[in-house]
């Protein structure tokens, strides 16, 4: 088994962020470099996460072989003529874990990852985000745009550096080495990246556990996801005006043309100005923007109405006596043989309106203690004599029986939660429509590119946190003792005392502030201040979009339930006189008298015209009556839910006469 689960995670991680890309990414009309660069950010950042506990594991007997190999013989006692009991090096209590990874593996593969990551996430992914970006017709003038772009960006970087280098030649008591050098680089990054951490950390402690206890309740699902139907109307309309207005051609061209056929015989074509290829790339790039929004804010209208149209159907089925989930709408995918099986209508009654509330009710207490534990330990983990850090806690009572199992699976977990909060905030977060991660493919270039980048600067310090939570880190449990791998790569922190002693020990204390602020929802209160309009109980501008987002969800709803019914009257039709009239064509053909045979013949081409005629209005009026359209300024609020009302014989404002009849159409056919 040696090496074994090496592999196995390796292949594990690689599909587990190659399914997640291809939710929110697009494969087919995405660029291929941004696919690639985008899913090895992704699949190193988390095979650092699931790798980690293997080093942890792997690092633990060596300590333990360690000391078995330098335990000392036993000695005389001249006092008392007794030698001292230690143990032999084959009674030892440690033992090789089924996933261990033989020596030298280890630093090799994290210092790959590591400066992988890194080259991704300080020079390529910010140069592609570029490109990716550009408005240019050719690739020579996309990587034209984006190296303009990108030159203050490392022009900065560079001039950092470069005075950091003179201080260090000039001033004489600093003599520093090349691994010092290095160091000094990963500790930048690595701080930059725990000043985001916190900041991402605090905000998914508390959130997570919240959005699963509020999860449990139908009520408040079903009124958030009305005030998310008002704000994307807002935005789909926005999206369908940009897009208009950028299909056009812009205002100057248009005046300056204007100006120029005024007086066609004064027309010279040397005063003629037409657009210059900098206006046209600036047009380029508007153009797919608003392209890419307009289609987003489509697909996502579709998934809200789904959401709405099901949670209202849960809402409804609450109250059944028969304990049978009823859908108002067939799902249009057919299901598969497990879901008709297994996930029958009763199946989905007892898990959704029963057993759905109270499992996310107990999964939000589970996450609570979690997050409690996380931000006890971030307070207490300098603390060596006492032990205060729960995390260093268990770890160490695993460590001394070695059950490796036990320190694996508590690692896991300890660093999966962390990845958890941090990384579903990245996914959460919005900055305006300039970064928004997007799910069922419509996400784009730029906002998958930023995500890389912000995984790779946020894993490596999550991971050094996590380390000084469990006490790996011997710089935060000041032992003697031998580091794990990852670590080892990131180099002695004892070149930066101000950082190892004091930034990295009493900035994740911060973590307490933030979740209290969280928990107050004291940002969202910001934004409403701001104008901008966030989901709140308590909040009069929430109400007027909740009751708004309500009445689209209604419009909607009656519109899918008339498209139906004019769908099933069309099959009716069909079903009922489709093959009576052919059966009574072809009886009256087979019918006829033979002695209007001749006359039939003679005048058939004189009627031929006129019968082609008649036909084809017949038909246009057949298929006028089994049309349903819409009107035009169609409004929920003078249609009731009963569909006999809506066929009745008055005659629509703005729209079209509907059947004189308030029977059905065809009943007296």
């Amino acid at each position: 088994m040696s090496g074994a689960a090496l592999g196995l995670e390796i292949v594990f991680v690689f599909f587990l962020a190659l399914f997640l890309l291809h939710r929110y990414g697009d494969f087919k009309k995405q660029h291929r470099l941004v696919i690639v660069g985008t899913l090895l950010a992704w699949y190193l950042c988390f095979l650092i996460v699931f790798i980690l506990p293997l080093d942890v594991s792997t690092t633990i007997y060596n300590r333990c072989k360690h000391a078995a190999a330098n335990s000392s013989p036993p000695e005389n006692n001249s006092t008392t003529g007794v030698y001292a009991a230690t143990p032999a090096p084959s009674q030892h209590p440690c033992f090789k874990p089924w996933s261990y990874i033989p020596d030298g593996i280890m630093p090799i593969f994290w210092r790959v990852v590591y400066w992988t990551s890194q080259f991704l996430t300080w020079i390529l992914l910010p140069f592609m985000q570029s490109y990716a970006r550009s408005g240019g017709f050719s690739i020579t003038g996309k990587i034209k745009t984006a190296l303009i772009e990108n030159a203050i960006y490392y022009g900065t970087y560079l001039l950092i550096f470069g005075a950091f280098l003179i201080y260090v030649a000039v001033n004489p008591h600093l003599h520093l080495e090349w691994n010092q050098l290095q160091t000094i680089g990963i500790a930048a990054a690595n701080t930059w990246g725990l000043f985001l951490l916190v900041l991402l950390l605090g905000y998914g402690l508390v959130e997570i556990p919240r959005s699963y206890w509020n999860g449990a309740k139908r009520g408040y699902l079903l009124m958030k996801t009305y005030f998310k139907a008002a704000k994307l109307m807002t935005e789909k309309a926005d999206a369908e005006e940009a897009l208009e207005d950028v299909m056009e051609c812009p205002t100057e061209y248009q005046e300056k043309m204007g100006r120029n056929m005024d007086d066609y015989e004064d027309f010279d074509e040397k005063h003629n100005t037409y657009p210059s290829e900098k206006s046209l790339v600036k047009l380029h790039k508007q153009v797919i923007y608003s392209v890419q929004r307009h289609r987003r804010t489509q697909v996502q209208w579709q998934i809200l109405l789904e959401q709405a149209f099901y949670l209202e159907d849960v809402a409804k089925n609450e109250t059944s006596a028969t304990h049978q989930f009823v859908h108002t709408f067939q799902s249009p995918d057919p299901e598969n043989r497990f879901t008709q099986h297994f996930y029958s209508p009763t199946v989905e009654w007892y898990w959704e309106c029963l057993l759905r509330p109270w499992f996310y009710r107990i999964l939000a207490v589970v996450l609570s203690i979690f997050s409690v534990i996380v931000v006890w330990s971030e307070c207490t983990f300098f603390s060596t004599t006492p032990v205060l850090s729960l995390f260093a806690v268990f770890i160490q009572l695993a460590e001394k029986t070695y059950n490796y199992i036990y320190i694996e699976i508590a690692c896991f977990l300890s660093i999966f939660f962390l990845s958890i909060c941090v990384y579903s905030t990245v996914f959460r977060i919005r900055v305006f429509n300039y970064y928004y991660l997007a799910s069922h493919h419509q996400t784009d270039a730029y906002s998958l590119l930023f995500s890389g980048m912000l995984f790779c600067r946020l894993t490596p310090p999550l991971c050094l946190n996590f380390l000084g939570l469990t006490h790996m880190d011997s710089s935060i449990s000041h032992q003697n003792t031998q580091p794990t791998a990852y670590t080892s790569i990131m180099g002695s922190m004892k070149v930066l005392s101000f950082i190892a002693d004091g930034f990295y020990i009493y900035y994740p204390m911060l973590v307490v502030i933030l979740c209290i602020a969280t928990y107050f929802s004291l940002g969202t209160r910001c934004l409403n201040l701001l104008g901008f309009q966030q989901f709140m109980g308590d909040n009069d501008m929430t109400s007027d979009l909740v009751d708004e987002g309500k009445e689209l969800i209604r419009r909607e709803k009656r519109k899918r339930q008339r498209q139906e019914e004019g769908e099933n009257r069309r099959r009716e039709w069909k079903e009922r006189y489709g093959h009576n009239r052919e059966d009574s064509t072809r009886n009256r053909n087979v019918h006829i008298d033979p002695k209007e045979s001749n006359f039939s013949d003679i005048s058939a081409n004189r009627s031929a015209t006129k019968y082609t005629r008649a036909n084809n209005r017949t038909e246009r009026d057949r298929i006028e009556l089994l049309q349903d359209a819409e009107p035009l300024d169609f409004n929920a609020a003078t249609f009731t839910d009963d569909p006999l009302e809506s066929e009745s014989g008055r005659y629509q404002p703005g729209g079209r006469y509907l059947s004189m009849s308030h029977c059905r159409i065809f009943d007296d056919v």
